[in-house]
């Protein structure tokens, strides 16, 4: 296996000096360079229609007496086999708030969850995805702590700011204040807080900071990460009487990190974490030299929208528009996460009208909406925060007894589209809003991290009867039949068909050596609906269901669809 390609100095060089101007760069190169020489691994497969990733905290599922890592393990292996290549663990390092967002210790693991030893064992079964939460840390870090008795190297990791400074344009998914006072050894100070009071955030014009960064970043990919999500880095970078976020600079940064990784470990990949509108969203892939891989942010507001309103126009829209990621890039689709349903990447899709039905849709099955604000005291719908599952318990007309095969339908489509396919865990075990968690915690995305015994799972993953096992069979039945079939590469070719608004139709490659070539048709309706097979989308010989055992009619090239059902057909 090969090792770390050839360190790229003259970009890195480059990356620097746009950021810090050619005297400060001159001395931090060679500090770049040292770190990846010392953090160099083997380099990793290129991804395929094998990969998909399973969403969870370390937490979630616990058994008595065992560290939950390692029963987050054995929960793998014993329940979901080999349907996941790579576990996304949401941040298992000590943290003081936000459910590990607060990153206390960016180098330990939290020894509530275990150790790396644990996440080794883990690791040693599935690919690993970590969070690099790079905009903030918890206000009782050490640097922070630093910060406050005006120490080095804290005292100047943190962004100070003029009381009269002018912040007015800043963009942000929070209406708390965003400059908070502190008092340090030197008095009152003032500083910047994007998320929360105990989250601050750390000053990348510092390039101590970046290093720090760096490092951690490094150390990650080191413990097996082959995937690094990097948390809210739209913010990263801040300029007094601008938006603050998408700074060109923290697209310089991000090119850095590439470069960084690509150096010291081929084939890791980065993910960015912008829950923004779609082409905002797309930016941070750049030229192909910036992240890997971003979130579909849209997808999970427009597919609830679609089954919602039993009408799948926005949604088939959006995707025919949509342009594939550039070479070397891919997005990840996903359903729902520890966050709640992002609103603004449905700006400028969805009409205000349909946006505001869904909110109230939401409302009347047990969701929560948060707020972001625009200044002068006004605010907008951020996200909507509740369990996918509950989302769709119903429809515009009302709850229903569809909800299992609507919600399948939701999964398989995610698993379908152009990408890598990421589900919850939540989702998985067909978790209802956690009413009770969001009272006690009075937070409103406490109502999808809902904590389970292993017992507890083992029970309803076990029994046949259970929307949790219905629908993680059906997950893993799609993805061990996805990966059998190379047009579900996640470079693979997607074009979707306009074919009327009760169907969302769309075909996967032809692609590889064997020239594979799916269509996927999925019943936005809980009525019957047929549907005849685009004469465009040509096929060498008989069409072949892939998910169901039901043959077709080759002359008629008809396919009768279910409730609410997808179907996969070979061409």
């Amino acid at each position: 296996m090969t090792t770390g390609s050839q360190v790229p100095s003259h970009r890195i060089q480059a990356r620097l000096t746009s950021l810090y101007g050619p005297e400060r760069a001159a001395g931090l190169v060679s500090r770049v360079l040292n770190l990846i020489d010392a953090h160099r691994v083997p380099a990793r497969g290129q991804w395929s229609e094998r990969d998909a990733v399973l969403i969870t905290y370390g937490g979630t599922v616990t058994r008595r007496g065992e560290a939950p890592l390692a029963t987050l393990t054995a929960f793998v292996r014993e329940h979901l086999g080999d349907a996941f290549s790579c576990v996304h663990i949401l941040p298992f390092f000590p943290y003081s708030s936000d459910d590990g967002f607060a990153v206390v210790d960016y180098r330990r693991v939290d020894p509530m969850l275990g150790t790396w030893e644990d996440v080794d064992r883990l690791a040693a079964r599935v690919d690993l995805m970590m969070d690099l939460v790079l905009n903030h840390v918890s206000s009782r870090s050490e640097w922070f702590k630093q910060f406050l008795g005006q120490a080095l190297p804290g005292k100047d990791y943190f962004i100070e700011v003029c009381p009269d400074s002018d912040v007015s344009q800043v963009v942000r998914p929070r209406t708390h204040p965003l400059v908070l006072s502190y008092h340090t050894e030197n008095g009152p100070k003032e500083v910047w807080a994007t998320f929360s009071e105990d989250q601050i955030d750390l000053n990348f014009d510092n390039p101590d900071v970046l290093l720090e960064m760096l490092s951690v970043l490094l150390l990650y990919v080191q413990r097996k990460a082959r995937m690094v999500r990097l948390d809210a880095v739209a913010f990263l970078w801040k300029r007094i009487g601008t938006s603050c976020i998408h700074l060109p600079e923290t697209h310089e940064v991000v090119k850095l990190m590439r470069d960084v990784v690509e150096a010291a470990a081929p084939g890791t990949i980065l993910l960015t974490e912008t829950n923004v509108p779609h082409v905002e969203n797309v930016s941070y892939f750049g030229k192909s030299d910036e992240a890997h891989m971003v979130y579909q942010f849209s997808l999970p507001p427009l597919l609830l929208h679609a089954l919602h309103r039993g009408s799948s126009h926005y949604l088939t829209e959006w995707a025919m528009e949509l342009e594939s990621a550039p070479p070397g890039c891919t997005f990840l689709n996903f359903t729902a996460s520890h966050d709640g349903i992002g609103m603004r990447p449905a700006e400028g899709i969805l009409p205000q009208a349909e946006i505001d039905l869904l909110v109230g849709g939401m409302a009347r099955f047990g969701g929560y909406t948060s707020a972001r604000s625009l200044g002068g005291g006004r605010k907008a719908v951020y996200e909507l925060n509740i369990t996918y599952f509950d989302a769709l318990k119903g429809t515009a007309d009302g709850v229903d007894e569809h909800q299992v095969a609507r919600f399948i339908c939701s999964q398989l489509v995610a698993i379908s589209l152009q990408g890598i396919p990421a589900v919850y865990v939540q989702s998985l075990l067909a978790s209802h809003c956690d009413h009770e968690a969001v009272d006690q915690t009075g937070h409103l995305r406490a109502v999808n991290r809902r904590r389970w015994s292993y017992d507890d799972v083992s029970q309803r993953l076990e029994d046949p009867y259970q929307a949790a096992c219905q629908i993680t069979q059906a997950v893993r039945h799609a993805l061990h039949t996805r990966r059998r079939h190379a047009a579900f590469h996640p470079e693979a070719p997607q074009r979707v068909h306009r074919m009327g608004d009760h169907v969302f139709v769309f075909e996967r490659g032809p692609f590889g050596p064997s020239n594979d070539h799916v269509l996927v048709v999925a019943n936005m309706t809980r009525q019957l609906q047929t549907v005849f097979i685009p004469e465009t989308a040509a096929s060498e010989g008989d069409p072949q269901q892939l998910l169901v055992d039901a043959p077709l009619d080759p002359d008629t090239r008809r396919i009768e669809l279910g409730r609410y059902q997808v179907a996969w057909v070979s061409l």
